[in-house]
């Protein structure tokens, strides 16, 4: 065959081997597209980014923000979150309605808030969507970088704070402070929580009452009292400075804990009168407190400010709660530094002596920041105040149609023995600190004390009963305001209790000023009495206490004693 030829018979076999190879490539092709599951087309919305329809609105996924405005936010606008934990922004915390609909006598975002299963478009702070139940929440005004995202609990806030165990000689053991101090013992049922700032509580149990001890003269002894329709209530002695006065708490369990501790209230008012007070007045209020030339207001002048007016009672309820707070925090702090001065020359508790709290000019705290009390806190706490006295007015009408008990927060009179506390209640959000209390946030410790304010941003607690807040209002020296804790639902708890304490005086305190210096007059301001009947006084209860506290020195004396001989 001629040189030519040859050639020509290559190409035609190459030409063949390509058109071979290319069918073998288009048949592989359709046979991946046949058995290919198909994709489905993604959701599409003017405003918002498409999302596969394939993947739950409320599921935690990183990516991009919803830029819809924001709904329901109290007249806020902003971004809002719909579930997505992306680093978009956040809107800042509502001012003063907190997603609650004006002149709703019900809990504020009864039926839209916090509902488990829901979406929570448009929530406050950006925190929309919801994960098995539990809102995703971030910290007042952060960005949504979803460290708070998804189930509800503070693992990832309640890391272990620095220091050492110490098992002690006959049992127990002790925590340790990296610089000696103590944090706490557990030893023969006795528990014991040194605050940073030397603030002591003891709790135990004796001869079938519940002591707790948290002051030097200040505590309680709770004991059983009566059982009601399958309801058990215990009675309280509670000790201030040596004053003593009691209180009645239902008891009841939650998730297999038994049990928490509930305030009821031992009397009440009409049902118009809570109107009177939940409602706009005809115009508005200036009251004179006359607190200029009181030592606590001097010591706390930076921090709290009274409101120039008042719109209604709401509002001047708002600043009795936070002035009662500081009061006590100021009487505690002076009975506390007597306390030590005494100790200083005869022994005790000498362990730590009470620091300064956060007073004087109070222009710094530990955020590097001025700490006064915003606005936005206060209107905040009168938003609880209005959805507590909407629920009291609640109570008031069961309390006069009939015998029933009254509710425990947002619960009803037929609710059973298990009911969630007012604590891990979705309604509410906003707690006053009501005794020194130290907590703990990414591995670090800082002190609370009477009259902060923080936010509870989690709702079911971890494996140690704690769940998430952000401190919202703060002292100097106090904890950061924005920065997150972990907190003990017992703690919230005993917080709410005394929110709705300090209620039921201000409400009293009202009762006899309405009609007076411009307060208009309110109906049926008649104080009527519970179905409970007020427990009489423990007449050994300050002597328990005394009692509580002298094994407590006698504790922490070994506890330093053995963490000395085990060494660092």
């Amino acid at each position: 065959m001629s040189v030519i030829g040859i050639r020509r018979k290559l190409a035609q076999t190459s030409l063949a081997l390509v058109v071979l190879c290319g069918l073998v490539v288009t048949l592989q092709a359709q046979h991946k597209t046949s058995s290919a599951p198909s994709r489905p087309a993604p959701a599409q919305h003017s405003s918002a980014p498409s999302r596969p329809a394939s993947r739950p609105a409320n599921q935690t996924h990183t990516g991009p923000t919803n830029t819809r405005p924001a709904t329901n936010m109290g007249n806020r606008t902003g971004t809002a979150n719909t579930g997505r934990t992306g680093t978009g922004t956040m809107n800042r915390p509502g001012t003063g309605t907190m997603n609650r609909g004006a002149g709703n006598v019900n809990r504020p975002g009864a039926g839209t808030m916090n509902r488990p299963g829901g979406n929570n478009t448009g929530r406050p702070n950006g925190m929309g969507g919801m994960h098995n139940g539990t809102t995703n929440r971030g910290p007042m005004g952060s960005n949504g970088n979803g460290r708070m995202g998804g189930r509800s609990t503070s693992t990832g806030v309640n890391r272990p704070v620095p220091g050492r165990q110490v098992s002690m000689k006959g049992g127990g053991t002790a925590s340790i402070r990296p610089n000696g101090q103590i944090r706490s013992i557990n030893r023969n049922g006795m528990q014991i929580n040194r605050g940073l700032n030397g603030s002591r509580t003891i709790v135990s149990n004796r001869n079938g009452a519940r002591v707790v001890t948290t002051g030097r003269h200040s505590g309680y002894v709770q004991r059983a009292y009566v059982t009601r329709g399958g309801r058990t209530y215990v009675s309280r002695t509670v000790v201030v400075n040596h004053v003593v006065y009691t209180g009645v708490y239902r008891s009841y369990g939650y998730h297999g804990y038994c049990c928490y501790y509930g305030y009821y209230h031992p009397y009440y008012w009409g049902p118009a009168y809570y109107g009177w007070a939940y409602n706009p007045w005809p115009a508005p209020v200036y009251w004179g407190w006359g607190w200029g030339g009181a030592p606590w207001y001097g010591f706390y002048g930076g921090y709290f400010a009274p409101y120039p007016s008042y719109p209604s009672a709401a509002f001047w309820l708002t600043d009795y709660l936070i002035s009662a707070n500081l009061q006590a925090a100021y009487a505690a702090r002076a009975a506390a530094n007597a306390s030590a001065a005494g100790d200083a020359g005869g022994g005790g508790d000498q362990q730590q002596p009470p620091a300064n709290d956060g007073g004087g000019d109070q222009t710094a705290g530990n955020s590097g920041g001025a700490v006064a009390m915003t606005p936005e806190v206060k209107e905040a706490i009168a938003e609880e105040v209005k959805a507590q006295l909407a629920a009291q007015q609640s109570d008031a009408q069961q309390q006069g149609s009939s015998s029933g008990g009254q509710q425990q927060s947002s619960g009803n009179s037929s609710a059973p023995a298990e009911q969630v506390p007012a604590a891990l209640d979705p309604n509410i959000r906003m707690f006053i600190v009501s005794s020194d209390l130290t907590v703990s946030g990414d591995g670090e410790e800082c002190q609370l004390t009477q009259g902060d304010v923080i936010k509870r941003t989690t709702e079911t607690p971890d494996d140690d009963r704690k769940v998430t807040a952000v401190i919202a209002s703060g002292k100097k020296g106090d904890c950061a305001v924005g920065k997150q804790v972990a907190v003990g639902v017992d703690d919230l708890q005993e917080m709410h209790n005394k929110f709705e304490e300090q209620l039921d005086t201000g409400m009293k305190e009202l009762s006899t000023k309405q009609g007076t210096g411009g307060i208009p007059k309110a109906p049926d301001a008649t104080m009527k009495e519970s179905d409970i009947p007020p427990p009489p006084a423990d007449n050994g209860a300050a002597k328990t206490l005394e009692q509580q506290q002298s094994e407590a020195d006698q504790t922490e004396a070994q506890a330093v004693k053995d963490a000395f001989n085990q060494g660092s």
